[in-house]
């Protein structure tokens, strides 16, 4: 045996033995998480399950507990949603775009990745106190499903651009060669090369970032949505012309997380189990909105072809 080899194999050896070790702790880790999320999902489940009801979804908030429902509440939570996809998909991608594909690599650039960055680890209540001198006071936009919905779109804005920046930077750079080499402008090849084979990632990164929004307390609350509401605000459509009603933006409103706390500050046990059930909708619509990202990313990476 040479020399040294002996000192080399036992070397490995404990190299082999941390990561058998770094593996067993991180897989001990994760089945961890898995069963925590699964006691808390179970005990909503115990706890909510019996008031899922058809009239659960179809009454309003009432001071009985038998009878209050979550009908302002789910209404509220989806029209905030489109408010927050319209205002964040469209300039976050954009946005990623350009820092990835156009913009120059100077002093200037470098202050917007890190700002962006950073934004992304901002606690939520400071969009809502940004939102609530911004927009509420100095554009008089008001309590309204518009001012929500601009809130969370400015706070998903950074999980955006950053999935959005990351899904082009995966792209090869052979790809974009290929394109310049037949004659193709810039634009071109962003818009027929990069976006398609990147799509995948960037609707990932924009529905988990909805994903997050849907389940937000501190920035609504700041901006002064209600914890009460026993009406609708107006449909987004309307059965004359123009067909479309934008009277709804400056609606009062609520949201599944608002009421969730409402009920919960009850003493009345019977609320406990009316916001149980509110949990488990919010749950499961939170779980079906990560499902139909995976399926959207498998649908897009199907559709191209290396």
């Amino acid at each position: 045996m040479e020399p040294g080899t002996h000192d080399l194999r036992v070397l490995i050896g404990r190299q082999r033995l941390c990561d058998v070790l770094f593996e067993g702790l991180g897989a001990f880790m994760l089945l961890m998480s898995l069963f925590i999320l699964a006691a808390l999902f179970i005990n909503l489940a115990i706890e909510g399950l019996a008031r899922l009801q058809p009239d659960f979804f179809l009454d309003f908030p009432s001071r009985r507990a038998g009878q209050a429902g979550i009908l302002s509440a789910w209404v509220g939570s989806v029209l905030v949603m489109l408010v927050t996809a319209a205002a964040a998909l469209p300039v976050g991608v954009a946005a990623g775009i350009w820092l990835e594909e156009y913009a120059p690599k100077n002093w200037l650039t470098d202050v917007v990745e890190i700002n962006v960055t950073n934004l992304a680890g901002v606690p939520s209540i400071i969009y809502g106190l940004l939102a609530l001198g911004l927009l509420v006071h100095q554009f008089r936009l008001g309590e309204s499903i518009l001012t929500a919905g601009l809130t969370l779109g400015m706070m998903i804005l950074p999980v955006v651009i950053v999935s959005t920046r990351e899904a082009i930077r995966a792209v090869p750079q052979t790809i974009r060669e290929a394109a310049y080499g037949l004659g193709a402008s810039r634009w071109r090849v962003t818009r027929d090369h990069v976006l398609p084979y990147s799509v995948a990632g960037i609707l990932t990164g924009v529905i988990i970032g909805l994903s997050r929004a849907i389940g937000e307390t501190a920035p609504i609350i700041t901006i002064g949505a209600l914890t009460f509401i026993a009406f609708l605000p107006p449909a987004p459509v309307s059965a004359v012309p123009p067909f479309i009603n934008f009277e709804w933006l400056s609606s009062p409103f609520t949201v599944l997380p608002i009421q969730m706390f409402n009920w919960i500050s009850r003493p009345d046990p019977a609320f406990q189990s009316n916001a149980a059930a509110a949990g488990l909708v919010l749950v499961i619509l939170t779980l079906f909105m990560n499902a139909m990202a995976i399926w959207l990313r498998y649908r897009a990476r199907k559709r191209i072809k290396w």
